[in-house]
């Protein structure tokens, strides 16, 4: 691949994470982590979702499998002769922090073609931060995914930490974060897939 194509395909790609990323944003506004995600088939977003654990006062409520279950409930989406195989074969997944093990676990089920994120999740990572559900485990029937990771990771990174120094009046015992002060100084890491 030239560099001329590799540097659209970085475009592209970056493209549909900015749109993860307003989603993300928008959690952050509602008092939830902010995660944000967009599913994307023939090169149109056909889900976007932000988690909503705090609003449904679910855990389950991540923003993948709200999008997920947005899909699921479009027939023009999934025409009932796939879904009972893979409806997301064709699809690709931008999300903002990398898919927690039971998103992971999900998204392979439902035979996700590939997922781009943005940070890693180093407490409950699913694509190989923690452990990888995507492609490391054997599986007999759900075939791996690729998994890339550092799309707009410093700004991933960034909305994260700016959520953690607020308090969370939801949190079951809140602490006090009054003296926390926002850190900016992001080590560097290459895209890798």
């Amino acid at each position: 691949m030239s560099s001329a194509d590799a540097d659209a395909e970085t475009e592209f790609h970056l493209t549909w994470m900015q749109e993860a990323m307003k989603m993300a944003e928008e959690a952050l506004q509602a008092g939830e982590v902010p995660v944000g995600c967009v599913f994307v088939r023939d090169s149109k977003i056909i889900a976007r979702a932000r988690n909503r654990t705090n609003e449904l006062r679910n855990a389950t409520r991540h923003a993948e499998l709200e999008a997920i279950d947005s899909i699921l409930d479009d027939q023009d989406l999934t025409p009932p002769g796939t879904r009972m195989h893979y409806p997301l074969s064709e699809t690709t997944l931008y999300v903002t922090v990398e898919p927690c093990i039971m998103c992971a676990s999900a998204l392979r089920q439902m035979g996700i073609k590939r997922v781009f994120f943005g940070c890693e999740n180093d407490r409950f990572g699913g694509c190989g931060s923690v452990l990888g559900v995507n492609s490391q485990l054997p599986h007999p029937t759900h075939s791996s995914y690729a998994a890339t990771s550092g799309f707009m990771r410093e700004e991933a990174i960034m909305i994260l930490r700016r959520f953690y120094i607020t308090e969370n009046s939801n949190a079951p015992m809140p602490k006090s974060k009054a003296n926390r002060v926002l850190k900016t100084e992001i080590k560097p890491v290459a895209l890798k897939p």
